[in-house]
């Protein structure tokens, strides 16, 4: 419903749009969301998640996510942008992956599933397919995710990082490309993550090792004594 509706206000757009000179965003940001231990939350931050690095106009920056807790855990984060949807539309795009994820990671490109697409599905189920469904040959409206699963110790902290940007990273990461770029866009969102698990409790002796060590120490002051 959401693709028929912003489809009529492109078409409106077009009839009123003269010049490439004329003032309009270019990279939008439609909706986005976070799936944190299973919990999917909409258009806004949950506890743990830091947007001040992110516009949530454009879609780029970085987020931000502390998780705790001893455990298993999935931290996911959906986007769909939208390429200069004045004066070429939205469903033109196309998806691609460069690199190799790490260990954890899992991803998918899809149509943001307003027709056929089943990305958020998969994401709200934390079941990201690691497929691009929107290749160069086949492109659409294009939407972007990408998921972790890690387990934490007693007193480990993760804290993950989400970038989007329009300058291609280093490692493993994501790209939604728009072909016909206008307005001196660069016609791309890469979106790349990284997780991070420190800290953790410093092991506590058993009562039998601390009796082994205590029976360590008492010999040795009394070997020393007969010497």
């Amino acid at each position: 419903m959401r693709k028929l509706v912003v489809l009529v206000a492109v078409l409106l757009a077009l009839g009123a749009w003269t010049a490439p000179g004329q003032a309009a965003p270019v990279i939008e940001l439609w909706e986005y969301a976070f799936n944190l231990d299973g919990v999917v939350t909409n258009g806004s931050a949950p506890a743990g998640v830091n947007l001040a690095g992110f516009d949530t106009t454009t879609g780029l920056g970085t987020v931000g996510v502390t998780v705790t807790g001893a455990g298993a855990h999935y931290v996911a984060f959906f986007a769909d942008h939208d390429i200069n949807a004045v004066p070429n539309t939205f469903f033109h795009e196309y998806g691609s992956v460069t690199g190799a994820p790490g260990a954890g990671l899992s991803w998918e490109i899809d149509e943001p599933g307003y027709v056929f697409g089943n990305i958020y599905t998969n994401f709200a189920n934390s079941t990201l397919d690691n497929n691009n469904a929107v290749p160069q040959a086949s492109p659409d409206d294009v939407s972007m995710a990408l998921g972790w699963d890690f387990i934490l110790q007693v007193g480990e902290t993760a804290t993950i990082s989400f970038a989007l940007g329009t300058t291609a990273p280093g490692g493993f990461f994501l790209q939604q490309t728009d072909p016909d770029a206008v307005f001196a866009d660069p016609g791309s969102v890469y979106f790349g993550s990284g997780l991070q698990i420190g800290g953790g409790e410093v092991p506590v002796p058993e009562p039998s090792m601390l009796l082994l060590v205590g029976s360590g120490f008492a010999w040795l002051v009394f070997s020393r004594k007969r010497g």
